[in-house]
Parts: C-alpha cells; structure tokens; sequence
C-alpha cells in the first residue's frame, strides 16, 4: 500500500482524529482520487478496527474513536467525489425506536455504514413508528436498522414491523435491530430480518442483504 494510504488506514486503526483530514488531503494532493482513499485506506482501516474489536483487543469506545476519524475523513472525501462516482451499496434508515433516547451505538453503526459506501439516513432517537415507516416510503430505502437498549421499548420494534406490512413495504424492506435487550430470539419473535450484535456485525448484516439482491 503507498505510503499515503497506508498513513491514513493507520491512523483510523490507532484513531488519530486530529491528523485524519491532513493525511486525507495530503492523500488527494498526490493524485488519489477519493474513491481510491475510501477503498484503500478508510474501508481496510475499519475492517482492521472492527477485526480488534470482535476479537476483544478493542472495545465500544475503540470503535467511537475509530468511527470519529472516519467521519472527519468521508466529510472530505464526499465533497470530492466526482457526479456519478459515488459508491453506493444502498441506502439505510436508522432509528433508535420511540420511547428510547440512547443513540451512541447507533451512531458508530451509520459512520461505518457510510464509510462502507451506504447512504445512511439517521432518524435520531425516540422515533415513531410512522416516521420510519414514511421515510422508507419517501425515499425508497430498502434497508431499516432499529437500536433498542431497553426492554420496555421492544413493543416499538414490533410496531414498525406490523406498520411496515400494513402499508405493504414490508416484502422488499430488510430490518435488523441492535442494542443491548437485543438477540437473535428477540428478532425472530418480532419478525425481524437479522439481529446485529455490534456495529461490526451490522455492516456485515446490510453488506449482505444488499448481495441478496434486496436494496435500491
């Protein structure tokens, strides 16, 4: 890997926030164009963050700091994507659901969706059914991602689900829910698509229902 490149993956890996966006244009400066530096060193760096943190070297806050450099280096890099270069896998409706505030897992979870090549639309937090359910209608997302911590709110997950089919989206809408009252039993109870342990396992998740011929 050239030197450029390799400085930013590194700097992603060991979450140097501060130096991101000069070893990003300094990248850009030598002649990479920016799908290059999102290929070659933003996508290999967080597949190197999200490697460490599945084995336990990293941990949540690893992530967030990772996930910061990442931001501040797709804000330059999207700027200067060239009209029809854009890497898009799809695009992705996150929503902590209503009655939940928590939102940082969320967040790492679309910063890595994004530099994945996703369009990601981040609802916020205790968002309405109907609001979700709208906004796939509106925008044409295929791909839904729910974040839910607390067990009381897990009605919310089921709403969504049942708001989806009433207004017949639900056959070619994928929905994976993440956060800590999450499981693999829980989202086959509410009918769900996937469960997603970490922000890791997410892009995983929506790398795959986007092969599976699912998305927009």
């Amino acid at each position: 890997m050239e030197d450029g490149l390799a400085a930013v993956r590194d700097a992603i890996v060991d979450m140097r926030e501060d130096e991101i966006t000069g070893l990003v244009l300094a990248c850009l400066d030598r002649g990479r164009s920016p799908i290059e530096v999102i290929e070659n060193a933003v996508a290999p760096g967080l597949e190197i963050v999200g490697r460490r943190f599945e084995e336990g070297e990293f941990f949540l806050a690893d992530l967030i700091l990772a996930g910061e450099a990442v931001g501040r280096a797709m804000a330059v890099l999207r700027d200067r994507i060239p009209p029809g270069e854009e890497r898009n896998r799809g695009r992705v409706i996150l929503a902590t659901v209503r009655g939940d505030v928590h939102d940082i897992g969320k967040r790492v979870v679309g910063m890595m969706l994004a530099a994945s090549g996703y369009e990601v639309i981040d609802l916020g937090i205790d968002v309405p059914a109907e609001k979700i359910v709208e906004t796939a209608r509106e925008t044409g997302a295929t791909l839904v991602g729910l974040s839910a911590l607390l067990t009381t709110m897990v009605g919310s997950i089921r709403e969504v689900v049942e708001l989806m089919t009433e207004a017949g989206l639900r056959d070619r809408v994928r929905i994976a829910i993440g956060g800590a009252c999450c499981s693999q039993a829980l989202a086959d109870e509410m009918g769900v698509d996937a469960y997603g342990e970490s922000a890791v396992a997410a892009v995983r998740i929506f790398n795959g229902f986007s092969g599976s011929g699912v998305s927009d």
